[in-house]
C-alpha cells in the first residue's frame, strides 16, 4: 500500500497509508489530513491514486502546493518525490519500488543531555557568518535541504541521536553522540567516507556525510 510519509523541519511525524483513492488535505475539520498551520487553506491540496498512477492537486490554495520544490496545480507524483503543504512535506512512498525503512530526521535545538564529550564544541552568535546547510541525496527524503540556522543541529535516525552539527564564528563542526542504541557497528556517523569521534572537527563546504546508510552533502549557501 503506497503512503505519505509527513514530516516537520526533516522530522518524521507521521505516515498515512493511501487507503482510499482521494485524501484531502487542509486546516479546516472534515479533511483527511488535517493541519493546524495558518500558512495552510482550509482545503489545500487533494491526493489522488487513479490505477496505477498518483496524482497531487492544488484546491486553489492561497500559499500554493509544492512538488520537489516547484509551484504545481495539478501533477502526477512518483516515489520519492516532496509535497510541501504550509510548513509540511509529504513524501510519497510506493511499496512496489522499495523497502521503506524509518529514515533520516535532522532537528536544530539546544540539547539538554546526551552531552557529547567533557569539553563539547562551543556554539556562539554566528549571524552575519556564512550559513552552511546539508541536502540529502538518498532514501524517501532525497533532494531535501536542510539550513543549519540553530546554534546545535542534531542528526539521528529512528529516534536515535547520532551526531551534532554546531555553528560558530568560526564555521560549523561536527561529532559523533555516544549512544549504545545504535543497531549496528557501521551506523557510526562519517564524513568523506571517515569515522568521526566525538572531537568536535571542522566540516569544508562539500563534505560528505553518511549516517545509517542516508547520505548528505554539507555546503554553503553563496
Amino acid at each position: 500500500m503506497a503512503k505519505l510519509i509527513m514530516t516537520l523541519d526533516g522530522a518524521i511525524i507521521r505516515e498515512y497509508p493511501i487507503s482510499k483513492e482521494s485524501m484531502s488535505i487542509g486546516r479546516k475539520h472534515g479533511n483527511d489530513i488535517q493541519l493546524n498551520d495558518l500558512t495552510v487553506s482550509g482545503r489545500h491540496a487533494m491526493f489522488t491514486i487513479m490505477g496505477e498512477n498518483a496524482f497531487v492537486d492544488d484546491l486553489g490554495s492561497t500559499n500554493g502546493t509544492l512538488l520537489n520544490g516547484g509551484r504545481v496545480a495539478k501533477s502526477e507524483i512518483k516515489h520519492g518525490d516532496i509535497i510541501q503543504v504550509g510548513n509540511y512535506q509529504f513524501t510519497y512512498y510506493d511499496n512496489d519500488i522499495a523497502e521503506y525503512e524509518p529514515t533520516m530526521f535532522i532537528r536544530a535545538e539546544i540539547e539538554d543531555t546526551q552531552i557529547m564529550q567533557s569539553n563539547p564544541p562551543q556554539s556562539s552568535d554566528a549571524r552575519g557568518e556564512p550559513l552552511g546547510a546539508v541536502k540529502i541525496l538518498n532514501g524517501p527524503l532525497a533532494k531535501k535541504v536542510l539550513e543549519l540556522r540553530k546554534p546545535f543541529n542534531t542528526l539521528g535516525f529512528n529516534g536515535v541521536k547520532m551526531a551534532m552539527i554546531a555553528r560558530t564564528n568560526s564555521g560549523y563542526t561536527i561529532a559523533m553522540i555516544q549512544n549504545t542504541k545504535l543497531r549496528r557497528q557501521n551506523d557510526t556517523p562519517m564524513v568523506n567516507g571517515k569515522v568521526i569521534s566525538s572531537e568536535a572537527m571542522h566540516l569544508k563546504d562539500h563534505d560528505m556525510l553518511e549516517l545509517a546508510g542516508t547520505q548528505m552533502e554539507f555546503f554553503y549557501f553563496t
